[in-house]
């Protein structure tokens, strides 16, 4: 097994496997957090943070394969480790980036349905006359 072999066997473990870690975690974290978006819908919840993983799972995957390739030659454990750490950055910036998205998305809901059950205001009770 030639180093760029090596290289991409470990890209490949290393970001499916974080790709798997972040995906159960959001999973198992975020329901409480959908439930409030939803009112308290937990069907509706539930199913939307499957489809979440399901759709998380797709992309990152995905991109994981397409960034697969390297045009650098890799030669020894340096550059074994030189390359791995680039493709990991970059793999570890866009499960980041599609956090913070999902997370932006689904506060912007949050807040709507928040201002969707909140009491109307309250009319002035005293007329100010300058």
């Amino acid at each position: 097994m030639n180093a760029t072999t090596l290289t991409y066997a470990l890209y490949l473990v290393l970001a499916i496997g974080m790709t798997v870690w972040v995906a159960r975690t959001l999973h198992q974290n975020g329901r409480i957090f959908l439930v409030e978006c939803f009112q308290g819908n937990t069907e509706l919840a539930d199913s939307v943070n499957h489809l979440l993983v399901v759709g998380f799972y797709l992309i990152n995957i995905g991109f994981v394969s397409l960034y697969l390739k390297t045009s650098d030659s890799v030669a020894g454990a340096q550059g074994v480790f030189e390359t791995l750490s680039g493709k990991m950055g970059i793999v570890l910036l866009v499960l980041g980036g599609m956090h913070f998205f999902n997370l932006v998305v689904f506060t912007k809901m949050r807040r709507r349905g928040q201002l969707a059950s909140m009491p109307p205001p309250v009319p002035p009770m005293l007329k100010v006359e300058v």
